[in-house]
């Protein structure tokens, strides 16, 4: 991990948080507008049936993502941080116009649903590698002893994508009927999202390469897989419980909170986008603070610390907020859920990276971390909603639990940090 200078550290780490910000608002888009949108292309059935398929659709997107962080992040690994991240935003420009401009299913049919889904698997194989090139590229920009606290913004920015998402959804909510976000105005959000990933792959076109990157000897970017699987698959094992876990939660209280506020609460769709935004904005206030104490007591504290804690408190949570009428009740529960959750997602670029050497980095994140996100963050909305509708909700809950003990026990036998 290069030192640098602070000038051109911190102007690496904008640059590069504003790509990752960019993208993710692009991805979050999509779950943010899904109430909307998703009579347009699946008109049959309750709200609920609705709501699943286009969470299916949504689910489908994941998929792409192991294939994007494993070719992406090998391109990242021979090519270098930039080119990849450059290309990752080329591709959600591409698939967020694509599901703007995408008829609805009374005007084509069948059609309209099938290229919604291709359009999501462009976005998630862009995601997918975009997230391995950036946390390698910001992880190897930050200046030691401080990595914890500047790769928190990692996450900052995709928390900032989501509330982007939000804030634009709370905006037409305020300004136009619901009415009229379900006929035509849900599409401006994906609109938007090409031109703020144009500007962003513009601005990323001056940032310099990692030093840690240039500074591997050419033969040795020849990225051997054997190398990854065979002496670092324990690593793989960790990144993957602990990803698992992480990104079930995320998924739970960041993008289904506010359909489970409605669809199981019993709040209005405003109030639920008011509260899922408040309590976003303030988990995301916590990340730096809990970055720099990463710094001082290490990061496998901090992954205990979450994994432990949100195994204990995950039932009541839930419990509580499928029951509470109280927005101001719903608010401070969501938001202990999140705090909970924030000693894992302040160091979730830092942590990863940390584990494998320079010239496997970015592909052994984007492998890693994407699978569990396919398999576990892209189901989640869609395992939630089937309980529901089976008349088993709480189990979800459970769900959840499960997911917290393995990510303590990986949390438990982590290996120490790969030096670069």
């Amino acid at each position: 991990m290069e030192q640098g200078s602070a000038r051109t550290n911190i102007k690496s780490i904008v640059v590069g948080s504003l790509g990752n910000l960019v993208e993710w608002y692009d991805w979050y888009t999509y779950p943010s507008f899904a109430l909307f949108f998703a009579r347009s292309f699946f008109p049959s059935g309750d709200q609920t049936a609705q709501l699943l398929n286009a969470a299916a659709a949504f689910a489908v997107g994941f998929l792409m993502r192991p294939i994007g962080g494993w070719l992406l992040g090998l391109y990242a690994d021979r090519a270098g941080r930039r080119p990849a991240l450059i290309v990752s935003m080329s591709l959600m420009a591409v698939g967020s116009v694509a599901v703007g401009l995408i008829p609805g299913f009374a005007k084509i049919g069948v059609l309209a649903p099938i290229l919604l889904v291709l359009a999501r698997l462009l976005q998630g194989f862009s995601v997918g590698g975009q997230y391995a090139a950036s946390a390698s590229y910001l992880s190897e920009v930050s200046r030691r002893g401080h990595q914890g606290f500047w790769t928190s913004f990692h996450y900052v920015t995709l928390l900032l994508g989501l509330l982007l998402a939000m804030s634009l959804l709370f905006v037409l909510q305020h300004t136009v009927t619901n009415k009229e976000i379900i006929a035509w105005a849900w599409r401006v959000p994906f609109f938007v999202g090409g031109i703020l990933a144009v500007l962003s792959l513009l601005i990323t076109l001056t940032v310099e390469e990692s030093g840690s990157f240039e500074a591997v000897e050419r033969e040795t970017r020849e990225v051997s897989h054997a190398l990854l699987f065979g002496q670092y698959w324990r690593e793989l094992l960790v990144v993957f419980l602990i990803t698992m876990a992480g990104t079930i939660a995320i998924q739970t209280y960041g993008t289904y909170m506010p359909k489970y506020l409605v669809n199981t609460a019993g709040f209005s769709p405003d109030l639920s986008t008011e509260i899922a935004m408040a309590a976003l904005a303030v988990y995301t206030l916590i990340h730096p603070p809990m970055g720099w104490l990463s710094d001082k007591l290490g990061r496998k504290t901090m992954l205990v610390v979450f994994a432990l804690t949100s195994m204990i408190a995950t039932v009541p949570i839930m419990s509580h907020l499928a029951t509470t009428k109280d927005p101001y009740t719903a608010f401070l529960l969501l938001l202990a859920g999140l705090v909970l959750l924030s000693p894992y997602s302040a160091v979730s670029a830092i942590f990863k990276a940390e584990l494998f050497p320079t010239e496997i980095r970015a592909m052994a994140v984007g492998i890693s971390f994407a699978t569990a996100v396919s398999i576990f963050g892209g189901t989640s909305e869609l395992i939630a909603l089937s309980f529901k509708q089976a008349g088993h909700e709480p189990w979800y809950y459970w769900y959840m639990t499960g997911a917290f003990f393995l990510a303590l026990i990986a949390a438990l036998v982590m290996p120490r940090p790969a030096r670069s």
